[in-house]
């Protein structure tokens, strides 16, 4: 290793580690004048360090592609988007990390860019609305561009990055004026909501921005540079070129999997008036189903259009060679609801509103087309960018680098990700802050939660359909997560989380033992059809729609096997034994659960998982003795399967009879090794056919199984 590798080394690490004393300090937060002052130290502070001779390693200061999306949220292919074509977003995400948890601070353009610009949540920015300027709140602060000019970089600013006053004018930022296009009115009532127009890519606004990135990157494609690319699209209105709305149909997309509040959710938590005032739309949601796919292939077309723009500036960074020398960020300022729960746009602290999509490439990265679940918050991106490109971190951000993330995509990191909302409550400004776990999303509306509060568990109701804060079982759990919600995001920084420990509680632990089995399959079972007063345990409404069936078995059995960390039985760092074998005594009821399965059967990931999770239980039955099971053919088809039980392995062989003791047919299976062989997968198949391989005709058939010294006959009927 070179001296000056060693001395880069060596920065690295002591940034680093001033980040950490910095971050993980438990020091009380700035006041505003606080802010001022110790932001105008740190700005000079930047500056003096900057001159430094041998501070960071010349080669390691890349150069810094910044790109953000207006309204974006992750319907993209590199998302699990199947449907979506996003082939540049998703090239990119091959060579880069992508983050799977990333979270706005403020699911509201101006108070979210402010948030990423500043390095500082919105309680810090003072911005909580589109019409704030943060320059003018923190006069002081030092944008995240104005540090990376401070440190001899030459930013520049295309399109839409900050929101307000400093979105057109910021000289301490850029190092040339902003290049934007004039706003342009739009009047609602006359305008549809969507368009597709029959003009090329560059005559819209946004194909203006893309053409401007790539004029910029040939100008500046010499000197150290930050540049920041903003794009308009998919913000409503829906407008874009034809040709991108040609790539879907209606049948592509599904329905939300409702329109409705989540039950019991305070009214607070809504926000009806999100989508209004066109042309085409004449009342508030939730809209038809029809409307609905078809704003959602109007998205979706915004999408794709914006996918092709972002791909002409990432060919231009190919072209002038500068790709294997510039951190790539892609962010989209906050999620966007395409009629979850009855919304549209943003403006809530539900999931499809605050999460965003972020994906960042380093040059030599090592982890290239990752992707990976650790929660991460995009005021994250100051801090990220700076160690990134080897400059101090200055000391008043309030996020933290993902660069170890980065580094080691399944690495340990924060607790929890933060959001917030402000709503006008009769003329009052009511406050919302919202927590994102591993497992639940903790949220408090007015001091204390005294405007209402909601937790939804994502294991047991991915889709937030059911608000569980009141249920008395949760009665810790909500306390436990209060706590870690009013400790802030200090206390979920990695290494913190321990402090205020939150029980990892599993929906399906009917019984909780702290794991996932058949027991907890039996309770559930043994509850079917009961009244919610004569059940034994509230664990078993898993799915929480007032009454335990099938769906419920099937919930349990698609996580069979999964346990808690530490169990209340008192298992640490291991699981306790699982009960993963079902006894004989269950094996009848066991094959009632699957047949009722497959009749209820979607065809969603969770019901294959929790049919294939009854078929192996099944088939893991050891049972009393050697048997040949009841038959039941299709009578209008010979095809069937011949269910078996083996107690010793053995060889196995099925012959077939007619009544007048003819041979019909013999069926070799081999060596089988104990168990049961009672599913089609399983089960000896005859085909209805003869030795000579014709169809056999209607009647009565004897069949006899011969396994080991156990021969065994029964009879069927066969119509045709």
């Amino acid at each position: 290793m070179s001296k000056a590798m060693k001395e880069a080394k060596q920065q690295r690490a002591f940034w680093r580690s001033l980040q950490a004393k910095t971050c993980y300090s438990k020091s009380r937060a700035l006041s505003r004048r606080d802010f001022l002052s110790t932001g105008l130290k740190a700005g000079a502070a930047a500056f003096t360090t900057g001159l430094l001779p041998n501070l960071v390693d010349a080669d390691s200061q890349y150069n810094v592609l910044f790109i953000v999306i207006d309204d974006l949220r992750p319907l993209l292919g590199c998302y699990g988007a199947s449907q979506m074509h996003t082939p540049n977003i998703d090239r990119l995400a091959q060579r880069a990390t992508l983050f799977n948890r990333a979270y706005c601070q403020f699911p509201v353009c101006n108070p979210s860019r402010a948030s990423v610009l500043t390095g500082l949540r919105p309680d810090t920015t003072g911005v909580h609305d589109n019409p704030t300027d943060f320059r003018e709140v923190l006069p002081g602060v030092v944008t995240l561009p104005q540090h990376f000019k401070t440190h001899g970089y030459h930013t520049r600013s295309v399109g839409k990055i900050a929101h307000g006053g400093a979105a057109w004018e910021d000289e301490r930022s850029w190092s040339a004026p902003i290049w934007r296009e004039p706003w342009q009115f739009i009047h609602k009532p006359s305008s549809p909501s969507w368009q597709a127009l029959d003009v090329t890519d560059d005559e819209l606004e946004d194909g203006k921005i893309a053409n401007a990135a790539v004029e910029v990157l040939t100008e500046i494609k010499d000197l150290r540079f930050f540049l920041a690319v903003g794009f308009n699209k998919p913000h409503l209105p829906f407008y874009a070129p034809s040709k991108y709305f040609d790539l879907y149909t209606t049948q592509e997309f599904k329905l939300p999997p409702d329109s409705s509040l989540p039950r019991n959710a305070p009214n607070i938590a809504s926000n009806p008036k999100g989508m209004r005032a066109y042309q085409d739309i004449s009342g508030y949601p939730p809209f038809s189903e029809e409307k609905t796919l078809e704003l959602t292939v109007a998205y979706a077309a915004n999408v794709s259009y914006i996918d092709a723009l972002v791909g002409r500036v990432l060919n231009q960074l190919d072209i002038l060679h500068l790709t294997e020398n510039t951190v790539i960020v892609f962010w989209g300022d906050h999620g966007f609801h395409l009629g979850e729960h009855g919304l549209w746009r943003k403006n809530t602290l539900f999931e499809d509103s605050v999460r965003s999509p972020l994906i960042v490439r380093m040059p030599k990265q090592i982890h290239t087309g990752a992707t990976t679940d650790a929660l991460v918050e995009l005021v994250d991106i100051y801090p990220t960018l700076c160690e990134a490109c080897q400059l101090p971190i200055p000391t008043e951000v309030e996020g933290i680098s993902m660069v170890p993330v980065i580094e080691e995509p399944t690495r340990q990191w924060k607790a929890a990700a933060f959001s917030q909302l402000t709503r006008d409550l009769n003329s009052t400004s009511v406050d919302g802050y919202s927590m994102r776990t591993g497992q639940y999303r903790y949220t408090e509306w007015g001091n204390n939660g005294e405007h209402g509060r909601e937790l939804y568990d994502y294991y047991a109701h991915p889709n937030e359909t059911v608000n569980i804060v009141h249920l008395p079982e949760n009665e810790e759990l909500v306390s436990h997560l209060s706590e870690q919600l009013h400790a802030g995001w200090r206390g979920a920084l990695p290494g913190m989380q321990q402090q205020i420990p939150v029980p990892q509680t599993l929906p399906w632990d009917i019984n909780n033992d702290g794991i996932v089995d058949i027991e907890d399959l039996l309770l559930v079972s043994n509850s079917f059809d009961q009244t919610q007063r004569n059940r034994a345990h509230p664990k078993v409404d898993v799915n929480q729609d007032g009454r335990v069936d099938i769906i419920d078995l099937l919930l349990v059995a698609a996580h069979f096997g999964e346990s808690n960390s530490t169990s209340r039985n008192g298992w640490a760092g291991a699981a306790p034994p699982a009960h993963a074998d079902i006894r004989p005594e269950h094996v009848s009821l066991a094959e009632e659960w699957l047949t009722a399965a497959h009749a209820a059967d979607d065809g969603s990931a969770i019901f294959r998982q929790g049919i294939a999770t009854l078929d192996r239980l099944l088939h893991s039955a050891i049972p009393k003795e050697t048997a040949l099971l009841p038959n039941y053919p299709n009578p209008f088809n010979p095809e069937t399967w011949i269910p078996y039980d083996l107690a010793q392995a053995a060889e196995v062989y099925i012959h077939i009879y007619n009544l007048k003791g003819q041979s019909i047919r013999q069926l070799s299976l081999g060596f089988q090794t104990v168990g049961t062989y009672r599913t089609r997968s399983r089960a000896a198949h005859w085909d209805g056919r003869n030795s000579s391989g014709k169809p056999v005709a209607s009647g009565v058939y004897f069949y006899t199984l011969h396994a080991g010294k156990v021969k065994a006959t029964r009879k069927m009927v066969i119509i045709k």
